[in-house]
């Protein structure tokens, strides 16, 4: 049972200045913790279980009535021996006190100082816990922690991902304990928790924690240099659980990612962690996860894609014919934020011309889960943050404290679980999204990726980057349409052959007749892809697609308009879900006897319904 700290408002302790040295400041965890509705009792427990000198500071947002004085300085001060203050405008903030937000004002923290501003929002649409922590992730990186502890809503959901996805640590109150629910079960939901713990509880795990873990400072770029055998042997092992071969990625990047997880489970030795993979198959998947973490929201970078509708998306729409599909590949799109957020700009631009123009977009992503919530397109209230209300109520469906992206936008979108490098693209593409995946790739893998890019758009295809992300070696495939927003567009050059990608991005299609393969040509999954298409292009030309032994398609080349569209309802690759009306019983068919028989099958004279016409 938790003990009530004597109250020391009163004593000298609480007079005296914290005195802390550089090093201290360098190293020293952020921790940022968010309440609502019953985080009163939260806190108390929290703090209750707390030591005194943790050598960490704190910083409490709770959702607080904005025309009544803040009375939880003076009650949190009975539950701790550290300095309890209400932040001012620009506080520098120390360890081992805690900072509390004054009523009606929203919370930000730049360079470690903690910035006071008035609410934009009405009441009742201000998501203070959001705005605090989303702050907290950009400015103090791997430094931060966030916590949410009981409420109602859905609030802190899409920062504890920032968070998280910054490298920092995230903890939410056990929802069987908390007060209310709602938040916590949010981010539990959405996947954004490191640990799940009673209030009571957290206090011995952030000491455990910032133990192990291996603060460095902000303003210093570390150069990390593990031994490579070692860092050789966590690849293996990833490898061998997921497929994925994360020697591609850059060191730093997988470095941090691995001394979190460390830190997590109290291991200081790298040589120890690889022991403690092979013998924890989930921690594996744990590690995996982590890596995986990219940081998303709707229309991330506001002005990037203001100008990419003015300077891209009018153009592309602009050099269509009437009748004509807008072909978009978005890798690495994670939970579909910015694949939604394309959808909503080119289907705003195509509504306002007269042209009939059809959107078909293709999202991939090496992580499953992230597909899967992607293709529900389901997301917190607060997304409203990034969203304009005349936005939400057009493309979106309120429920239940969650905005779900309506149907007629889904539809437009094909999700598919895909390794950029390894697995075939997509082709005939008139844009490329791909935003903050490049930065965590080595500059080898880096151009792998452009020249499989420059391959798959079509003649001046335009390709979007992420602010920190740059052309590198590959500027001579693309021209910039605008530099600081990262907008290019295809250049109709010779791509040299310089990288064995498991397909030939620089072999000629022609109508010549194309020998058979010898029994010595490797059909892998990589370059059965380019190598189906080179056959089919060469002999008849016609619209393809590689499907698996389940039935999803895999691979398409040309226009499968024709034949194909998405299904309603869930997103899904399947062939027999995606054929048009007069298509679906011949092809199950076909299928079938190709199965059972293991040899070609044709069928000719297939009506196929299009729209009101059949072909």
């Amino acid at each position: 049972m938790a003990i009530k700290k004597t109250p020391s408002k009163k004593t000298s302790k609480k007079a005296t200045k914290t005195v802390v040295s550089k090093k201290e400041k360098d190293k020293f965890l952020m921790v940022g913790i968010g309440a609502s509705a019953g985080g009163l009792e939260a806190f108390k427990e929290f703090f209750t279980a707390m030591p005194d000198n943790p050598g960490m500071a704190f910083m409490l947002v709770q959702h607080l009535d904005p025309t009544h004085k803040s009375m939880l300085v003076d009650l949190l001060s009975n539950y701790t021996n550290m300095k309890v203050i209400e932040v001012k405008d620009h506080t520098k903030v120390a360890p081992n006190n805690v900072y509390v937000i004054p009523p009606n004002k929203d919370m930000a923290m730049m360079d470690g100082f903690l910035h006071l501003m008035k609410p934009m929002d009405a009441r009742g649409h201000r998501r203070p816990i959001d705005f605090f922590l989303r702050s907290l992730a950009d400015d103090q990186k791997e430094r931060a922690v966030g916590i949410i502890l009981s409420g109602t809503g859905t609030e802190g959901t899409l920062s504890l991902k920032t968070i998280k996805g910054e490298g920092g640590l995230t903890l939410v109150q056990d929802p069987d304990k908390a007060k209310y629910d709602g938040m916590p079960r949010s981010v539990i939901t959405a996947g954004a928790a490191d640990f799940v713990l009673p209030a009571n509880d957290m206090p011995q795990q952030l000491i455990k924690y910032m133990k192990t873990r291996k603060i460095k400072p902000l303003e210093k770029v570390p150069v990390v240099s593990p031994p490579k055998n070692l860092l050789e042997k966590v690849f293996i092992l990833l490898r061998n659980a997921t497929g994925c071969n994360f020697n591609d990625y850059k060191s730093n990047t997988i470095v941090r990612r691995i001394e979190k997880r460390m830190a997590i489970n109290q291991v200081e030795k790298l040589e120890d962690y690889v022991k403690h993979l092979q013998k924890t198959p989930a921690e594996v998947l744990d590690l995996f996860n982590e890596l995986l973490i990219g940081v998303t929201n709707f229309f991330r970078d506001t002005k990037a894609f203001e100008v990419l509708q003015a300077k891209a998306i009018s153009e592309i729409i602009k050099q269509k014919e009437n009748g004509d599909v807008i072909r978009i590949w978005v890798p690495g799109c994670s939970t579909g934020e910015e694949v939604y957020s394309l959808a909503i700009l080119f289907n705003e631009a195509i509504n306002k011309q007269k042209k009939d123009l059809r959107l078909q977009i293709f999202a991939s992503d090496i992580d499953e889960n992230a597909i899967n919530i992607a293709r529900a397109g389901t997301y917190p209230e607060t997304i409203s943050a990034d969203i304009t209300p005349t936005r939400l109520k057009r493309f979106f469906r309120a429920e239940n404290q969650y905005y779900q992206i309506k149907k007629e936008i889904r539809d437009q979108v094909i999700f598919a679980v895909q390794n950029i490098i390894k697995d075939p693209p997509f082709s005939k593409l008139d844009m490329i999204s791909c935003r903050n995946l490049l930065i965590y790739l080595n500059p080898n893998a880096q151009q792998k990726i452009f020249s499989i890019f420059h391959y798959s758009l079509n003649s001046d295809g335009i390709l979007f980057l992420g602010n920190s992300e740059s052309l590198g070696e590959s500027a001579d495939l693309f021209t910039t349409l605008d530099r600081r927003q990262k907008i290019f567009a295809r250049k109709n050059v010779k791509v040299e052959n310089r990288f064995e990608l498991g397909f030939n991005l620089n072999e000629k299609k022609t109508s010549s007749s194309v020998a058979k393969p010898s029994k010595k040509i490797n059909l892998s999954s990589d370059n059965l892809g380019y190598l189906t298409e080179k056959i089919l292009l060469a002999k008849y030309a016609p619209a393809c697609a590689i499907i698996n032994w389940k039935g999803d398609a895999v691979y398409f080349s040309g226009n499968t308009d024709k034949f194909l569209q998405p299904s309603s309802g869930k997103a899904s690759l399947n062939i027999i879900d995606m054929a048009r009306k007069g298509l679906k019983s011949d092809l199950r068919t076909l299928i079938a006897k190709v199965r059972k028989n293991n040899k070609p099958e044709e069928r000719k004279g297939i009506k196929v319904k299009t729209s009101n016409k059949i072909e």
